[in-house]
């Protein structure tokens, strides 16, 4: 019997479009002789859709065609079962059955831990990192203090709050100067560099923070890297297990990988967006020391134990070409294109890698089940609610 797996994309999030590419390369390579596929698309009013032309990139074209050819539904859960019901209509509808869910959400409001929640709540297993981790992932600067307070390096930096730029300007950029130009200016809860700005000097720093502050309400400057290289790793596993990719050089043509590096690099030739972060430009394996590869690579190991990660993560580094010393720059707890681009440098099919996470997901959730969640006493029975909430301690 095959296993119904819900592919989630989409979202409240300036990476919706991103995360539409990233689930339809997934729903591509999934492996259908294991898998009966049930996508679920999140819409930009956070409204959720199921139907087979959702996996059409056609569809995303007119939103008319989603409406006509797509259900909206809610996720429930039923006598141990998950169904996605029909929100529409005087009658509630079963549209399908979900077994398992495979999130491919960036950003901020679904990759931030909010969906892992969600489905904590409802109790469906699924794919990846759980609540914790995915938010320490996303917000840059508790990642930083995390990171830090564990010994691992991580670039200067100072961080703000929108509201305190605006009521104490000059404190922020005398905070700025000391961490010294040139830095990086960007909102602390985005990716796929969305809102980052390189900054040079004193001149550009106010037009670079207020255009971040567009994006969110906390901002993080970090000294930029001047002999800068750029290297990823992907992590694939949890917390028993860590296997690591080859690392990639990443070749942007900005001073900071950009995200028309990532995701628009040749997007004047019809469909090469939709090649996701395996557009961008790279070298494999990254043109670096055998003793720097091995540091990173067990740094990487560390990050993803340090914060709990499952599944498949992408961890960027800063590398200064001088001084050969390496920085942690961000952990992706769901990278674009599930960093199956990484893994085929190993051998391993995204097919094959899509299996791994699923497995892994499973498997964490059978564990999971054998934990004691709750008790079957009730300490209701003995409130009496005429005497408050004293009265539960007599």
């Amino acid at each position: 019997m095959k296993i119904k797996l819900g592919v989630i994309f989409g979202g409240e999030t300036v990476e919706h479009e991103v995360s539409i590419i990233s689930a339809l390369q997934a729903i591509k390579n999934l492996n259908t002789d294991k898998y009966d596929i049930v996508p679920i698309y999140i819409a930009k009013d956070k409204t959720w859709y199921t139907g087979n032309a959702l996996m059409d990139i056609d569809t995303y074209k007119d939103f008319n065609n989603l409406k006509r050819y797509t259900k909206e539904v809610t996720l429930v859960k039923r006598n141990g079962e998950f169904f996605l019901v029909n929100t529409k209509g005087l009658f509630r509808r079963d549209i399908d059955t979900v077994d398992i869910i495979l999130p491919v959400v960036h950003g901020n409001g679904v990759e931030d831990g909010t969906l892992a929640g969600y489905l904590e709540t409802v109790g469906i297993p699924y794919v990846g990192s759980h609540v914790l981790g995915c938010a320490l992932g996303q917000d840059k600067v508790v990642m930083k203090q995390v990171l830090r307070d564990n010994g691992i390096s991580i670039v200067d930096y100072t961080w703000f709050f929108d509201s305190e730029y605006l009521e104490d300007k000059e404190r922020i950029l005398k905070n700025i100067d000391k961490v010294g130009y040139p830095v990086i200016v960007k909102p602390a809860t985005l990716g796929s560099s969305v809102g980052i700005e390189f900054v040079k000097d004193k001149k550009g720093i106010e037009e670079a923070i207020e255009a971040a502050i567009n994006y969110d309400n906390k901002i993080v400057v970090e000294k930029a890297i001047e002999n800068l290289i750029e290297v990823n790793s992907s992590v694939m596993g949890n917390y028993e297990y860590q296997r690591v990719s080859p690392l990639e050089e990443v070749m942007g043509e900005d001073e900071i990988l950009s995200f028309t590096d990532k995701y628009l690099s040749g997007g004047k030739t019809k469909g090469s967006a939709s090649k996701g972060m395996a557009s961008t430009s790279r070298i494999v394996p990254a043109r670096i020391s055998d003793d720097l590869t091995k540091k990173i690579k067990e740094t990487s190991k560390e990050v993803f134990r340090l914060f709990n990660f499952s599944g498949v993560v992408r961890i960027d580094y800063l590398i200064d070409s001088k001084t050969k010393k390496y920085y942690v720059n961000e952990p992706n707890t769901i990278p674009g294109s599930l960093a199956f681009y990484l893994w085929k440098e190993m051998g391993i099919s995204y097919k094959e890698e899509l299996d791994e996470i699923i497995n892994v997901a499973i498997k964490e959730y059978k564990n999971k089940t054998k934990k004691v969640r709750s008790f079957d006493s009730n300490i209701l029975e003995g409130f009496n609610g005429s005497k408050g909430v004293k009265g539960l301690k007599k």
